[in-house]
């Protein structure tokens, strides 16, 4: 029962499972899961970092079991490291706008953060690159894609800084 929850949770449901670029289609998935969960539901952000938090402490013991006895110790098929990574950045711009926040400006702002957040997981600059080659465990899994959500932010940080100078 456990081994079986461990799979569905670490594939997202088995979104990991689609044949072609499953780490973009967890990264959407989770974008959309944000949006519905901030702007449609209008969940509180207290409890949609509560349950992150959760999944991000339970997914390291779920990709650990997950992997134990796979050669493969970072299969394509693991996307929950893509929500995990994908949730930094639109969770921070959620909570650093207020409660303020135009259903456009989200749309346009989490679009961004998905192409910043694949560009970032796809090239592994360091330290993603880091994360991704040593640590051959849950840890690597998901500390590469935790590392690209913080770029994203760091880059749109230095672009605000950088567009506040020139215009």
């Amino acid at each position: 029962m456990t081994k079986t929850f461990n799979s569905l949770f670490v594939t997202m449901f088995g979104l990991g499972k689609i044949k072609i670029i499953p780490g973009t289609f967890g990264s959407l998935a989770t974008i959309i899961i944000l949006y519905v969960l901030f702007h449609i539901i209008n969940i509180s952000s207290n409890f949609i970092l509560l349950g992150l938090i959760i999944i991000f402490i339970y997914s390291f013991s779920a990709v650990s079991s997950y992997i134990k006895d796979n050669e493969n110790k970072d299969p394509r098929e693991i996307v929950i490291d893509e929500l995990i990574g994908q949730a930094i950045p639109i969770f921070a711009y959620e909570i650093s706008h207020g409660t303020e926040k135009s259903s456009e400006e989200a749309l346009i702002f989490y679009c961004i953060c998905f192409v910043l957040f694949r560009f970032f997981d796809i090239v592994k600059p360091f330290p993603v690159s880091f994360f991704d080659k040593n640590f051959k465990n849950s840890f690597g899994v998901i500390m590469d894609d935790v590392c690209a959500g913080l770029y994203v932010i760091l880059s749109l940080i230095c672009f605000m800084i950088l567009s506040s100078h020139f215009i």
